[in-house]
C-alpha cells in the first residue's frame, strides 16, 4: 500500500517507500533530504540581495551627480521618487504576474531590467535620462521582485514557519545593501560613480542563471508538498476575506487578477490600516534614511564613506532586526509588534537631528543599531496579517500595501529633498517622519482580529453592501 510522501521526501524517495516492507524496513529508510523549499528560499534571498545594489546608489551617487552635472537635489530626488513609485506600484501586478507565468521567469526579467537600468546611467548626460534609467528601468526591475516576492515564496512554498522565512528573505535586502554601499562608495570617489553603477548591474546580472537553474516554481513542480504541510491541508484554508475557490483558478489576465483583489481588499479596514501604515514605514526607511541620510550627513560634514559605512551598519542589524521580527510574529500579536515596532521608529528620527555631526559619536551608533534593527522588521507581521485576514489572495494583497510603502516612501524622498533646497537642512523632514510614525504606531495597535469563518463572512457581506 502506497504512503504519502512528509515535507522533506522527495519524489524519488516516494517511489522507493510505494511498496510495502516487512516489519523492520521502516529502520532502513533512507535519511531525510533538505526539502527543496529550502532551496528555493536560499536562492530567492541571493535574488534579493543581488536586486538590492540600487537600494543602497542613491544616497551614494547623489552628491557626484550633483558635482559633475550640477543637477540640484530636487531633481535627483524626482528620480528616486519615481523609481519608489514604480517600485511599489509593480508590485501587485508582479504578485499576479507570478502566479501566471511563475516565479522564476519573474525573477529573471526583473534582474534583467535592473541590470539594464544601472548599466545605462554610465551614458547619461541630461537630467531626464537618469529620470529614465534610476526611474523607470530600475523601478520596474525592483517593483517585479519587491518585498512580495518574499510574502510570495513563503506563501507558495512553506506551510510552517512562514514569518521567519519571510524575515530571512527580507533581510537579502539588508543583506544587499550590506555588501554593495562600501564598494559603491569607495568605487564613487575613485574611479568614479560610473563604475559603481557597473557594479550594481554586474550584481543583479550574476543571479539570473541561479534563478533560472534552481528557483523552482511551486511545490508542485518539484513533486512535493510545501515545507510542514500535511497531506490532508495541501490545500491553504480560506480566510474570511479570500477570493472564492472557483475563482481562484481564473488568473488568465495578471493585470485584471491584481485589480480584483484590489477591489475586494478595499472594501476591508484592516487593508486600508496596513496600507496607511506601511506608507509611513515608507517614508521612513527608503524615502528618507535611504535617500537623504548621507546628504543630510555631508551637509554637516561628515565624509560621504563614513556615513556610506554607517549605513551598512544598518544593513547588519537590518538583517538580525527582520529574522527576529520573523520568529516573533510566529508567535506573538503582530499588530502589537508593528506598533512597537514604528513608536520606536519614532523616537529615533525625533532625536536624529541632535546627532549628525562631523564626526561619529556614540550616540550615533546607538541610533544605527536601534534603526538598523527596527528597519524593515515591520514586513514580517504585515505579510502576516495579509495572509491571516485574506488568504489566498494575502500576497496580492501585500503587493498593494506595499505599493502604499513605495509610494510614501516616493512622496517623503520628493519633499525631503524639497526641503533641504527650501531651507538648507533636513531637520523639518526628520521630525515631520518622528511624528508619522506615532500615527503608524495607533493605527497598527487598533487593526482588528479578525473573526471566525462564518462571523467574518457575514461582515464582509455587510461591508460590502
Amino acid at each position: 500500500m502506497s504512503t504519502l510522501p512528509d515535507e522533506a521526501a522527495a519524489p524519488d524517495e516516494q517511489a522507493a517507500d510505494a511498496p510495502e516492507r516487512p516489519n523492520g524496513a521502516e529502520q532502513a529508510r533512507p535519511p531525510r533530504r533538505l526539502h527543496p523549499a529550502w532551496i528555493v528560499a536560499a536562492v530567492a534571498f541571493l535574488a534579493l540581495v543581488g536586486a538590492a545594489g540600487f537600494r543602497a546608489a542613491p544616497g551614494v551617487l547623489m552628491v557626484p551627480l550633483q558635482q559633475e552635472f550640477g543637477w540640484s537635489t530636487t531633481v535627483l530626488s524626482a528620480a528616486v521618487s519615481i523609481n519608489l513609485v514604480l517600485f511599489g506600484l509593480t508590485a501587485p501586478f508582479a504578485a499576479a504576474l507570478m502566479e501566471r507565468f511563475g516565479v522564476r521567469a519573474v525573477t529573471a526579467t526583473a534582474l534583467v531590467l535592473i541590470g539594464m537600468g544601472s548599466a545605462l546611467t554610465v551614458l547619461v548626460n541630461q537630467s531626464w535620462q537618469i529620470l529614465l534609467t534610476w526611474g523607470l528601468l530600475i523601478g520596474l526591475g525592483t517593483g517585479s521582485m519587491a518585498l512580495v516576492f518574499a510574502a510570495t515564496i513563503a506563501n507558495t512554498w512553506f506551510a510552517r514557519s512562514r514569518g521567519l522565512v519571510i524575515g530571512i528573505l527580507t533581510a537579502g535586502s539588508a543583506a544587499g545593501q550590506l555588501v554593495f554601499l562600501p564598494f559603491i562608495a569607495m568605487l564613487a570617489q575613485d574611479p568614479g560613480w560610473r563604475q559603481a553603477s557597473l557594479l550594481i548591474a554586474a550584481g543583479a546580472l550574476a543571479v539570473v542563471p541561479l534563478v533560472l537553474k534552481f528557483l523552482k516554481n511551486s511545490p508542485a513542480e518539484a513533486g512535493v508538498l510545501p515545507f510542514g504541510a500535511e497531506p490532508a491541508a495541501a490545500q491553504p484554508p480560506t480566510a474570511p476575506h479570500a477570493q472564492p475557490a472557483a475563482d481562484a483558478g481564473k488568473r488568465a489576465n495578471a493585470a485584471v487578477r491584481a485589480l480584483q483583489v484590489l477591489r475586494r481588499a478595499s472594501k476591508v479596514r484592516t487593508f486600508w490600516a496596513l496600507a496607511a501604515g506601511f506608507a509611513i514605514c515608507g517614508a521612513t526607511t527608503n524615502g528618507l534614511i535611504g535617500t537623504h541620510f548621507i546628504p543630510s550627513a555631508h551637509d554637516h560634514g561628515m565624509p560621504e564613506t563614513t556615513a556610506a559605512g554607517l549605513l551598512a551598519v544598518v544593513g547588519i542589524f537590518d538583517i538580525l532586526g527582520t529574522i527576529a521580527s520573523g520568529w516573533l510574529t510566529d508567535r506573538f500579536n503582530p499588530r502589537i509588534l508593528l506598533a512597537v515596532y514604528y513608536q520606536f521608529r519614532g523616537i529615533g528620527l525625533l532625536v536624529l537631528p541632535l546627532l549628525l555631526s562631523a564626526e561619529v559619536q556614540p550616540s550615533m551608533i546607538v541610533f544605527v543599531v536601534i534603526y538598523g534593527l527596527d528597519w524593515v522588521a515591520t514586513v514580517p507581521p504585515t505579510a502576516a496579517i495579509c495572509r491571516e485576514t485574506f488568504g489566498a489572495d494575502g500576497s496580492v494583497v501585500f503587493g498593494w500595501v506595499f505599493a502604499a510603502h513605495q509610494l510614501g516612501a516616493a512622496a517623503a524622498a520628493l519633499a525631503a529633498g524639497a526641503l533641504r533646497d527650501a531651507t538648507g537642512h533636513y531637520t523639518y523632514a526628520w521630525l515631520g517622519a518622528a511624528a508619522m510614525c506615532t500615527i503608524a504606531a495607533v493605527i497598527s495597535a487598533t487593526i482588528r482580529k479578525h473573526r471566525g469563518a462564518g462571523q467574518a463572512q457575514a461582515g464582509a457581506e455587510q461591508v460590502a453592501a
